[in-house]
């Protein structure tokens, strides 16, 4: 076992993992999700990183196959699990992460069966970019959060009439209530639509490594 370099970021994209959850234990909002996003990206960054590092240093190692996966897996799990508890789009998050943590779930369940067969089950490209898509929609309502929680503290004892100027463009001196209002709104939306589509995307390539296993879940005739 070699600890190299890109196995080192590998691990230190694993321990950030719970990292990201910890922040809302210590720390206040809004300073809790801009720790948050900070850490999520830097360990997302490192994803790119560790990888290439080892094709180009040749430095490619069994433990380093092992954690990336693991660690790609933690980060997208637990940092979904905090927006959908913080978020107020809740109700819309929870389809499009239940999918996704299905199918971790259900890959995972495929590997540990197929066991030394699960070599069939090599990550793809297009498994690859449903990571990437992941991360990115994360980071982004991650963003969400933190424009969502100024916002609110902000708008703290404001009427309807107040928070209705403010969207028509009325108030737009306030403080920069207007652009983090702008801001709350497009962060969520977008993150959302890339969550949506990612999910998708996590369901599709769950059918291919399915689709891959069936000749070995066959009963022998």
């Amino acid at each position: 076992m070699r600890w190299t370099i890109p196995n080192i970021l590998t691990a230190l994209r694993l321990a950030a993992a719970p990292g990201v959850a910890v922040m809302f234990l210590y720390f206040t909002r809004p300073y809790a999700d801009w720790f948050a996003l900070v850490l999520f990206m830097g360990a997302a960054i490192t994803d790119w990183f560790d990888g290439y590092l080892a094709r180009i240093w040749q430095q490619e190692t069994r433990l380093g196959a092992m954690l990336d996966p693991i660690a790609d897996k933690a980060m997208v799990v637990i940092a979904l699990m905090v927006i959908v508890g913080y978020s107020s789009m809740s109700p819309w998050l929870v389809l499009p992460a239940t999918m996704i943590l299905f199918r971790e779930v259900f890959v995972s369940g495929l590997r540990e069966f197929l066991g030394d067969t699960a070599g069939t089950l090599k990550v793809t490209k297009l498994a690859k970019w449903k990571t990437t898509l992941q991360m990115v929609a994360i980071a982004v309502l991650f963003s969400q959060g933190v424009f969502e929680h100024y916002f609110g503290s902000l708008t703290y004892g404001m009427d309807a009439g107040m928070v209705a100027a403010i969207l028509d463009g009325e108030v737009e001196d306030l403080h920069g209530l207007w652009w983090k209002l702008e801001g709350m709104i497009w962060a969520g939306r977008i993150g959302l639509v890339l969550l949506w589509i990612a999910a998708a995307l996590t369901l599709v390539t769950g059918w291919e490594y399915f689709r891959k296993s069936m000749p070995y879940l066959r009963d022998d005739t």
